[in-house]
Parts: C-alpha cells; sequence; structure tokens
C-alpha cells in the first residue's frame, strides 16, 4: 500500500493566505495535489492541516479520515509529517510527501517517482531537474521510525543524509518539483498575477 502525504500545515505567513487555497490552473494548489494523488497510483491519502485548518476545510472537499489536525504546526513541517506517519496503518510500504508549496508537478511524475520505487525499494526516492533534488519524495516505510525520531529543526533532511548513498533520483524536466511557491513573488513569477 503506497500513501500519499499532503502537507499543508503551516501558517502561509510570507504568502499572507493559505497557500492550499491559492489558485493552480484554475483550482487551488490543494485539489490539484489531490487529483493527482488519488487511485490508482495512490491507495491512501492523507493531508495535513494545522494553521488554516477550517478554512480549507471549508474550500477543500475532504473525507474525515484523509485529515490530520497537527496540532503543533508551530513546530514545523516534520511535526506535520511525523503526525501523518503516526495515522498510517502498518502495511503501508510509503509515503509519498507533498508539500502544498510545491504544486507545479504532475501526474506523470508521481508515476514515475512510484514505478522507481517499486523496482527498487529505495529508502528515499526524488526527483531531479537540473541536478537540484525537488519534490515530491518517497520514503519508504523502513524510514519512518527514522522520520519520527528525526530533530524537529532538522526536518526529514536528517533521514536524507543518513542514506545518501541509497538515494535513487529520478531525472525529470518538470521545473516545478523544485520551484517552492512560499511568497507573492514567487507565486507571481508563475501565476502572472498578483495575489
Amino acid at each position: 500500500m503506497l500513501a500519499a502525504v499532503i502537507l499543508s500545515g503551516g501558517a502561509s505567513r510570507r504568502m499572507g493566505s493559505p497557500k492550499a487555497l491559492l489558485p493552480y490552473q484554475g483550482r487551488p494548489f490543494l485539489d490539484h495535489l489531490l487529483d493527482i494523488t488519488k487511485p490508482p497510483r495512490i491507495q491512501l491519502r492523507r493531508v495535513v492541516l494545522g494553521a488554516d485548518s477550517e478554512s480549507i476545510r471549508k474550500e477543500i472537499l475532504l473525507s474525515a479520515e484523509e485529515i490530520i489536525v497537527n496540532l503543533d504546526w508551530e513546530k514545523g513541517q516534520l511535526s506535520s509529517l511525523q503526525a501523518a506517519l503516526r495515522s498510517l496503518p502498518p502495511e503501508a510500504e510509503a509515503a509519498l510527501v507533498c508539500p502544498v508549496d510545491h504544486p507545479l508537478i504532475s501526474a506523470a511524475l508521481v508515476d514515475e517517482l512510484i514505478v522507481a520505487f517499486q523496482g527498487t525499494r529505495a529508502p528515499v526516492v526524488v526527483p531531479v531537474f537540473e541536478g537540484r533534488r525537488g519534490h515530491p519524495v518517497i520514503f519508504s516505510s523502513a524510514v519512518f521510525a527514522e522520520l519520527l525520531a528525526a530533530p524537529l529543526d532538522v526536518g526529514a533532511r536528517a533521514v536524507v543524509w543518513a542514506h545518501k548513498g541509497e538515494i535513487v533520483e529520478v531525472s525529470t524536466n518538470e521545473e516545478g518539483c523544485v520551484l517552492n511557491l512560499n511568497d507573492p513573488d514567487a507565486f507571481l513569477k508563475i501565476s502572472g498575477a498578483p495575489l
């Protein structure tokens, strides 16, 4: 079983409004990520909410079992990932981790990452655009315990560094995997429209 974890727990302070609800191709960022992480490619989803949980729940159709509210969202992104991992069933083989501020990815890229994971069972699978690693990242269940024990100030990078010799990189021409849309200027560059 492959799970998708969409991280949308932060306060979006730099953006000034919830990133999950910003428009991408006429739909909210979160809607796009939900669309590319649905069955059959993904069997289970968790959407981690935090600071703006109420406004996001009003706008986006999510089932109760998909929603994880991270009450410790102020501790950073890893705390949201940890909340999602704790909610996964034992049969989850891996988690495809999608930060909500990296929405410019396609279903095709998700499929390529899944194929790479299924073919190698690597602890970490990452997309690479022009030599730069991006998102989403697949973490095998073999490293879930390490993610749960990782220091909050370092984040999931601690686990990536610990397995640097075992990482499988998937080359892509999708620049979106390295575009972090976390402030109005970044959004303006990709949308052509100010917030």
